[in-house]
């Protein structure tokens, strides 16, 4: 049964869509820790991070590398926070976490909702950065 990662890249569910390769899609989360989480997956169905071969984790990793640059210099931050937590959704992911200090990156305090508006302006300013 495919997750719905899977059907967020089939284009089933709409998303935010900050980048796009052949085997990788990067969105912003609806129900971020932050304004400008973005979660980045591989467009194959793999369950857990570290089932994934050593090419494709470190083409995942490159992948969000660039996206990480790009939200740096579109969103007020110091860095962009990386966690693998990944147990809500069966597919594996990296979060990125535009943060200032280390509580931002609390997944524990209640996740943020954004309207339609400010979500898109956020897509708009980070893909500006995308190479």
């Amino acid at each position: 049964m495919a997750t719905i990662f899977s059907k967020i890249v089939a284009g089933e569910i709409p998303s935010y869509k900050i980048a796009e390769d052949d085997k990788h899609y990067a969105f912003l989360d609806i129900n971020p820790v932050a304004p400008g989480h973005t979660l980045v997956i591989p467009k194959k169905e793999v369950s857990y991070l570290f089932d994934l071969s050593d090419e494709e984790y470190t083409a995942l990793q490159l992948f969000a590398k660039k996206v990480a640059l790009a939200m740096k210099k579109a969103l007020p931050c110091e860095r962009i926070g990386v966690t693998v937590i990944g147990l809500e959704v069966p597919h594996a992911h990296i979060h990125l976490v535009p943060i200032t200090t280390e509580g931002d990156m609390n997944f524990s305090k209640p996740k943020m909702t954004l309207d339609p508006t400010e979500m898109a302006e956020i897509k708009e300013k980070i893909t500006k950065y995308i190479n």
